[in-house]
C-alpha cells in the first residue's frame, strides 16, 4: 500500500472540505487511491462541506468553562457565517462541548484540540458535524487554557467575548461562591477595559520600550531641562501603567478603588490571600 503522505492528506482535504483526520482515514481506507478516497468521504457524507468551505466565517461565539475545582478554565472561539446561527442554542452546545474538550485535553493549539476526543469522536468530527446541522460554514479559529490556584471566567454579550482570569490564592477556597464573585468581577473588567497585561511586570518590553520612546519625544518637544523632560515622560509612563494594567485600572464598578484594591478587599473578607496572576481575552473575530 502507498504511503499516506501529508501533502496526499492536504490535496483531499482541499478537494472536499473534510477534515484532516478524517481524509487520512479515508486515504488508509482507500490505499492511497486519491480518488477511492473521496468516494469514502462522499459516502460518510464528510464531503458534503466542501460546498460550503469557502464561505466567510466572521460571525460565531466564544465559549469559556472552568473546571468543578475552578483551578482550570479554557475559552474557544467557534466561528460560523451568520449572527442567526451564532447566537443559535444548538451552536452554542456545539462550542460548549468543544470547549469541555479542551478543559479536558488542555491543548497547546487549534490543531492539537481538533485532534483530542470527546464522547468517542474527535473535536474535528464535531466541528464537521456542527457544519452538516447548522447548514453553515463552521470554522474552529481559536483555544487557550488558563491554570492556576484559582481560575474564573465571563461571558459577555451572549458570546462576544469570553475572558478567564487566573489567581494566585492562598487560604481560600477558589471553588466557593464569594471567591467566584471575586473573580467574575475581575474577568468583567477585563471584557469592559481590555487591558494590555495583568500587571505593570507583564507588559511587554517592546510595549513598554514604544510608549516611553514617544513620551521621550513628546516631552523634548517641550523644549525644558532634559531633567524636566525625564519627569515628564516618567509621569506619561506611570499614566500608562495606570489605565493599561489590569491591577492598577479604576475598578469599573468602583472608580474609587483600584482593581488591585478590590481583590485585597475581598481576600481580607474571605480570610487569606488572592493575586491577579494572568488573563485571557478573545473578543469575536478579533
Amino acid at each position: 500500500m502507498a504511503a499516506i503522505t501529508a501533502s496526499m492528506v492536504k490535496e483531499l482535504r482541499e478537494m472536499t472540505g473534510a477534515g484532516m483526520m478524517e481524509c487520512k482515514k479515508a486515504l488508509t481506507e482507500a490505499e492511497g487511491d486519491m480518488d477511492k478516497a473521496v468516494d469514502v468521504l462522499r459516502t460518510r457524507g464528510l464531503a458534503a462541506v466542501a460546498k460550503k468551505a469557502g464561505r466567510a466565517t466572521n460571525e460565531g461565539t466564544v465559549m469559556a468553562l472552568v473546571n468543578d475545582a475552578c483551578t482550570c478554565g479554557a475559552v474557544v472561539e467557534l466561528n460560523c457565517e451568520t449572527d442567526f446561527v451564532g447566537m443559535n442554542e444548538k451552536f452554542k452546545a456545539y462550542a460548549e462541548k468543544i470547549a469541555t474538550a479542551a478543559l479536558a485535553a488542555k491543548p497547546a493549539d487549534v490543531e492539537a484540540l481538533k485532534a483530542a476526543e470527546i464522547d468517542g469522536e474527535t473535536v474535528e468530527a464535531v466541528v464537521t458535524d456542527c457544519i452538516h446541522v447548522m447548514g453553515e460554514n463552521t470554522q474552529l479559529a481559536r483555544v487557550a487554557v488558563a491554570e492556576g490556584a484559582g481560575v474564573s471566567s465571563y461571558i459577555h454579550g451572549g458570546g462576544k467575548i469570553g475572558v478567564l482570569v487566573a489567581f494566585d490564592v492562598e487560604g481560600i477556597d477558589p471553588a466557593s461562591a464569594d471567591f467566584q464573585k471575586c473573580g467574575r468581577d475581575v474577568a468583567m473588567q477585563v471584557a469592559a477595559v481590555n487591558p494590555v497585561s495583568a500587571t505593570r511586570e507583564d507588559v511587554p518590553a517592546d510595549v513598554a520600550e514604544h510608549e516611553m520612546a514617544i513620551y521621550k519625544a513628546q516631552a523634548a518637544e517641550s523644549g525644558k531641562p532634559e531633567n524636566i523632560q525625564e519627569k515628564i515622560a516618567m509621569g506619561r509612563m506611570e499614566k500608562f501603567y495606570k489605565e493599561n494594567c489590569l491591577a492598577e485600572q479604576d475598578f469599573v464598578k468602583n472608580p474609587d478603588q483600584t482593581v488591585a484594591d478590590y481583590v485585597n478587599e475581598c481576600a481580607k473578607v474571605l480570610g487569606g490571600t488572592i493575586a491577579i496572576k494572568g488573563f485571557t481575552r478573545f473578543a469575536l473575530g478579533e
